[in-house]
């Protein structure tokens, strides 16, 4: 090997079984102890590197009889080439330069540092042990921290390097500890109690490891509670809650919790409000119950995704808007408008999970639409669709149902075209088997009050035919507009009784008639009563526009008369009682009069000579007032206040009321200045 470390997969704690080439090595290495009495190995010939590089042909284990041989006992003759003097002049030259080159080049030459994988260990010196235990460490991972400990830990207690290695047996504990607790900071606390129970029991580091394990547990459990806490605010949409109690985590001892998962808890809190916001607006958007606005709505839930703490509400309602769409197309059915229903059926979408219903829906929407052409071929047509419902699927109960009514109005649709036939005669007699051919259809029928309506018609028009000469005749009398034609078309058209076809047309035209007739007869004792009122007899005209009585055609025109005239009888009794009032001629008096004469309504003949007397009757108080304010003000004001407005004397009144409460009641003084005397120089001294 060329790196001298400690490769990932070295072992340090095991000692490794000598193969063929550490015995190649021990064997050329000779055993010395150290300064501590330990054994090391010391290189004699060459070292480990150069035996694993050199020849791949083992040595010879003897050693000694390749290196040192023998002397030998055979003394012959030398070669001849030993007699050559030029070689040895050569030689001569050549030997000393190479020992001197290699003699500097082992003396330049640095010792190399041990190759810690291929030490056999259990002969490797402290030193040894205690610089690859330093290599292990220096890579600062757990694997090589404890594998430096497991190297130098069991040397002897009394050994000279203890002190250093029991120092560096605290540091490295230490260094695992720190890396435990890095990995609790990163999130992974398992990983960090089992980092930290490596420790060695013998070191004091190991000392505090229940400490630390206890530290690491308890703020992970803090910090689990309060994310669990934070979950549940988050899916109860209490965001401000959830925000408050995020912000404890940065009180927790863990860069994971205050950092990662806050900044987690944060963007999570931040994205469910707007999902809550989504889902919020579209719960507001469904209550509107108009199909754009429930798409809108099925929108905005879908948007929320799968991650997120409102996704299951988000699934909940998905099919609760899907029900409204189907609402809202069953009304439009329920007015038989099939085509407006089966549109909006058709746009609910497929995640609302209501395909099922939702086809159902449509297949009976299209029956009920053939159903509804009211013919025995569309009645048929819808019985074939309803019967393509499954037995399994939600509408199929309904189906049947509607296949069972629609069975029955195939009968009554029969009876009934046979009816429509029949009446299509228009006299007595065909309209008469018409209504009998629609009576075979029963009361509990589908069809029978479709039935019921087709009877109705058919009588009326029979009562049509037998009473409108009747109606005709009354109508040909009531042209002449006389007492005696008038009533014998109220006579005639009375024929009509109730409940035929023409009775409210016939009452409609009687009281027509009935009210000329009324206005006929009531018309001169009207006309007379107001020539009485005329002539100035209002107490007659009254009594003959009394004759009217009420519920006749003028008997609002003659009551209102009589108002009028009432009114006037007490304006009179009004203006004759306020004069004879005002004669007294006091202030009490005067001021009784001007109240009694207002009584007389403005409409009023009267209220000319109303105006001038109050005018006067003002201004007589108004000297009054000033005649007693000349020796009692306060008197004077009373008076003068007893006069009313809208009378002439009203403004010069209220002159008179300022002038006299300013002479009582005078401003008060401004207050006095003091100026100081003049002081001269003299008077100074």
């Amino acid at each position: 090997m060329t790196e001298r470390d400690i490769p990932e997969n070295w072992s340090a704690g095991r000692p490794r079984e000598p193969d063929n080439m550490t015995i190649l090595s021990r064997s050329q290495h000779k055993i010395e102890p150290d300064s501590s009495g330990a054994l090391a190995t010391g290189s004699t010939s060459k070292s480990v590197k150069q035996s694993k590089q050199g020849n791949s042909e083992p040595l010879p284990l003897n050693s000694q009889s390749q290196e040192n041989p023998a002397p030998s006992r055979n003394y012959g003759k030398l070669p001849g080439w030993m007699k050559s003097w030029a070689l040895w002049v050569f030689l001569l030259t050549l030997v000393p330069g190479g020992i001197a080159f290699m003699s500097t080049t082992m003396l330049l030459k640095l010792p190399s540092a041990p190759n810690c994988p291929s030490i056999f260990w259990p002969l490797a010196s402290a030193s040894v042990r205690l610089h690859c235990a330093q290599l292990a460490a220096s890579k600062q991972t757990v694997t090589d921290l404890l594998q430096a400990i497991d190297l130098v830990k069991d040397l002897p207690k009394n050994h000279p390097l203890r002190t250093q290695i029991d120092h560096f047996l605290d540091q490295w504990s230490q260094d695992i500890l720190q890396l435990a607790d890095q990995s609790f900071q990163s999130g992974k606390l398992d990983e960090a109690i089992a980092t930290a129970r490596k420790i060695p029991q013998d070191t004091s580091t190991y000392k505090v490891v229940d400490e630390k394990i206890t530290k690491w547990e308890s703020t992970s459990s803090k910090a689990e509670d309060i994310y669990q806490q934070v979950e549940a605010e988050i899916s109860a949409e209490h965001w401000h809650q959830a925000f408050m109690l995020t912000s404890k985590l940065l009180r927790l001892n863990s860069k994971y919790w205050a950092g990662t998962k806050y900044d987690e808890l944060n963007q999570l809190i931040i994205t469910s409000r707007e999902d809550g916001e989504k889902l919020e607006k579209a719960e507001s958007l469904a209550k509107s119950g108009i199909v754009d606005d429930l798409l809108k709505a099925i929108k905005l839930a879908e948007s929320i995704g799968l991650g997120s703490y409102l996704h299951p509400k988000a699934e909940k309602v998905l099919p609760e808007f899907g029900r409204k769409m189907l609402e809202v197309a069953q009304t439009k059915l329920d007015r038989q408008d099939a085509d407006a229903a089966i549109s909006i059926a058709q746009k609910i979408p497929v995640n609302t999970g209501l395909q099922s219903e939702t086809d159902d829906f449509i297949s009976l929407a299209e029956a009920q639409r053939s159903a509804w052409m009211g013919t025995i071929a569309g009645l048929e047509s819808a019985i074939a669709q309803a019967q393509q419902i499954d037995s399994t699927r939600p509408r199929y109960e309904k189906a049947q149902k509607l296949i069972a009514r629609w069975q029955l109005e195939i009968e009554d649709v029969a009876h009934l075209e046979k009816a429509r036939s029949l009446s299509s005669g228009g006299d007595i007699p065909a309209l008469t088997a018409a209504i009998s051919e629609a009576q075979v259809i029963p009361a509990t029928n589908p069809r029978a009050k479709e039935a019921r309506r087709e009877i109705n018609h058919w009588v009326a028009q029979i009562q049509t035919i037998e009473d409108q000469p009747y109606l005709d005749r009354a109508e040909q009398l009531a042209l002449v507009d006389d007492m005696n034609a008038l009533q014998a078309a109220i006579a005639e058209a009375s024929q009509i009784r109730r409940g035929r076809a023409l009775y409210k047309d016939a009452q409609s035209k009687i009281a027509t008639w009935i009210e000329k007739v009324q206005r006929i007869q009531d018309q001169p004792y009207l006309d007379q009563a107001r020539e009485l009122a005329r002539n100035g007899d209002i107490p007659a005209a009254i009594a003959v526009a009394q004759q009217i009585p009420s519920r006749r055609a003028l008997s609002g025109e003659a009551q209102g008369a009589i108002d009028d005239w009432r009114g006037q009888i007490r304006a009179r009794e009004n203006w004759q009682k306020a004069r004879e009032v005002a004669l007294a001629g006091t202030p009490d008096a005067l001021a009784e009069a001007i109240r009694i004469g207002n009584r007389v309504p403005n409409s009023s003949l009267l209220r000319n000579d109303v105006n001038v007397a109050l005018d006067q009757w003002s201004q007589q108080l108004l000297d009054i007032a000033r005649s007693q304010g000349e020796s009692d003000m306060v008197k004077g004001i009373e008076t003068a206040k007893l006069i009313p407005r809208n009378t002439a004397a009203y403004s010069a009144a209220r002159d008179q009321i300022r002038t006299w409460r300013a002479i009582l009641n005078p401003p008060p003084p401004p207050p006095a200045t003091f100026d100081p005397p003049n002081t001269s120089e003299g008077d100074r001294e």
